[in-house]
């Protein structure tokens, strides 16, 4: 889970929309032999570094691509540098920096893993925190919520940074990334296992990930934002609202900043940028980023009104898209849409549907000539991949195997069994 300071702020946007995207992708780092989680992010920026710094730009003559730490020691994150005019390059530039990771870590005894969850990882006996700078940040996470759980110690995922030039675009776009957020665990849920068992759900992920502030219930609020639409409102209405409700627990105010809003969007202000947060990490960069230009081009053609108004999507209330969420959380691609004015906002008809056959369905119309596309939406979510890999009554023996041949699709830039 990201929880940048000021300090690491990755993203200026002086960018009107879709002028530019801003993705990070999160990796555990595991034992290559037992694929247990290993805490050692530090070393690993050390060994390529010199130091263990937080971000990490390694010599290329691409300068596009750069490595974070996170919250926890076992997780790195692989991010643009800058904002990109197109998403064409990225999945084979991130493939290249999983190699030379991997290459830094061999010689620990390490490699990365993918997916939203580890799936027998033990967050009470094995979080460690980041221990170097801007430990102020994550005492103060740890102090207020307890970071041993798996809401804060056990999920990776995939952010998207889409800029907006002013308040006009802002409420655009955030109308937009709203209406989308409830269907995404339908196209990217990775995260079956927890506890060494597959959980009832399909985005066990994002289960936690919406419930581990529940000691500040609005810093995640329904993970669907608020329908607010300008900055001010945003500032007020949002932020004002959890600042004042943080307070009591964070009188210094380490936390009073854009970050701490933990819900399934944000807007950063400061970036010039909304930051979408519900996509679970994929297997491999390639399914990253045809989950990802899948998304942007929905929100694309959301934004520009192809479907429906930004008007008549912003009357969408939260309280309806959280209910979609959760069936997506649980089922993934078998979630049924029944809302009437949900499936307007997307142009379809207004008889219950899967949520896969809506992606499928704004594929054709948003991505037909994407192959990487079609080919993730065939396979079905990666959760939905993994279970039918190691049998629905799996335990830690069955799916150790599994995540190892994971960890070789991550190594290897391929789908896992897509076939």
């Amino acid at each position: 889970m990201s929880h940048p300071t000021p300090m690491q702020a990755a993203y200026t946007y002086p960018l009107g929309l879709f002028a530019g995207y801003g993705v990070e992708l999160e990796y555990m780092i595991v034992d290559r032999q037992t694929l247990d989680v290993r805490p050692v992010a530090d070393r690993l920026f050390e060994a390529a570094s010199g130091a263990p710094v937080c971000d990490f730009e390694p010599d290329g003559p691409e300068g596009v691509v750069s490595w974070s730490n996170e919250l926890a020691l076992h997780v790195v994150e692989i991010k643009s540098t800058r904002p990109v005019p197109s998403l064409g390059s990225l999945a084979a530039l991130f493939q290249d920096h999983v190699a030379r990771i991997n290459a830094v870590l061999g010689p620990m005894g390490c490699r990365l893993m993918p997916t939203g969850m580890h799936p027998w990882m033990d967050p009470d006996r094995e979080m460690r925190l980041w221990p170097h700078e801007n430990t102020e940040v994550y005492r103060a996470y740890d102090r207020i919520f307890g970071c041993r759980g798996h809401g804060w110690a056990n999920l990776q995922s995939t952010h998207i940074n889409l800029p907006f030039a002013n308040d006009a675009e802002f409420g655009r776009l955030h109308a937009a990334i709203r209406a989308v957020l409830p269907l995404i665990p339908a196209l990217a849920a990775s995260s079956p296992a927890v506890d060494g068992r597959f959980s009832s759900l399909a985005d066990h992920r994002m289960e936690v990930y919406r419930n581990n502030s529940k000691r500040v219930p609005l810093m995640a609020g329904l993970v669907i934002p608020e329908p607010v639409y300008t900055r001010s409102g945003y500032e007020s209405e949002i932020m004002g609202r959890l600042y004042a409700q943080l307070e009591p627990l964070d009188p210094a105010g380490v936390l009073r900043h854009e970050f701490a809003n933990a819900r399934g969007c944000i807007a950063r202000f400061d970036r010039g940028a909304i930051e979408i947060r519900v996509i679970d990490i994929q297997e491999c960069p390639a399914a990253d980023i045809a989950v990802v230009r899948l998304v942007c081009e929905v929100v694309r053609a959301l934004a520009e009104g192809r479907w429906s108004s930004s008007d008549e999507q912003g009357l969408l209330p939260s309280e309806l898209l959280h209910a979609v969420l959760l069936d997506t959380i649980e089922r993934a691609e078998d979630a049924v849409v029944t809302d009437a004015a949900v499936l307007e906002a997307f142009g379809m008809p207004r008889a219950p549907i899967r949520a896969g056959e809506i992606w499928w369905t704004l594929a054709e119309r948003v991505c037909a000539d994407d192959a990487g596309v079609a080919e993730l939406l065939a396979a079905g979510t990666l959760s939905s991949r993994i279970r039918r890999a190691a049998g629905d009554d799996a335990g830690p023996d069955e799916l150790r195997p599994v995540y190892r041949e994971l960890c070789d699709c991550l190594d290897e830039g391929r789908l896992f069994r897509a076939g």
